[in-house]
């Protein structure tokens, strides 16, 4: 599912700690994370939130983290190794116009897909496969860079949400990001 791809030695500066001064993952997904949870990450590259995630929502919740390049899986999941919750995520390899989640229908309570719907070839089918992997009610959080994604572009993404049946419920204020919550009617 990889249009302009983020090249994958990127991923060692988008995980660095110096990334968490500009950027807290924990208080950026604090009104949609609690304990139990199964969650989606389409493009996690190294873990930056992916990690955050898993400690989130704890022992009992997952997080599934799905990437087009296995050298950024092989780091998030040597860095989860390390953090001692690995037994909390599970990556998965996407395939080249596919997430590969259809075993995960009606089955995740929330989704993050934090700038990389810019990425894939085709944001419809992305929002077509995130919505059927949500259960009823539940939120995908939409974040783009707005330094690198206009407006306009991002309102082409949102609109290909809402085509897919996504509800939009609020647009939060992500420090140099668009965003916009999406929820499963």
């Amino acid at each position: 599912m990889a249009e302009r791809v983020c090249p994958w030695w990127l991923g060692y500066f988008l995980a660095s700690p110096m990334r968490r001064w500009l950027e807290k993952p924990e208080e950026i997904l604090a009104p949609y994370l609690r304990e139990g949870m199964t969650v989606l990450e389409p493009g996690p590259g190294m873990g930056f939130f992916t990690l955050p995630m898993a400690r989130m929502v704890g022992s009992t919740g997952r997080v599934i983290a799905v990437d087009i390049q296995t050298k950024m899986l092989q780091s998030l999941r040597r860095r989860a190794l390390k953090a001692g919750i690995s037994d909390r995520i599970e990556t998965r390899l996407a395939q080249p116009n596919s997430l590969g989640i259809g075993d995960l229908e009606g089955k995740v309570d929330f989704v993050l897909a934090f700038a990389v719907v810019h990425e894939l070839p085709s944001p419809e089918t992305f929002f077509i496969e995130a919505a059927a992997a949500l259960k009823p009610g539940a939120r995908l959080l939409f974040a783009e860079p707005a330094g690198h994604v206009k407006p306009a572009k991002f309102q082409t993404e949102l609109d290909a949400a809402l085509d897919a049946g996504l509800e939009l419920t609020a647009q939060p204020a992500v420090r140099r990001s668009i965003a916009a919550v999406l929820r499963k009617a």
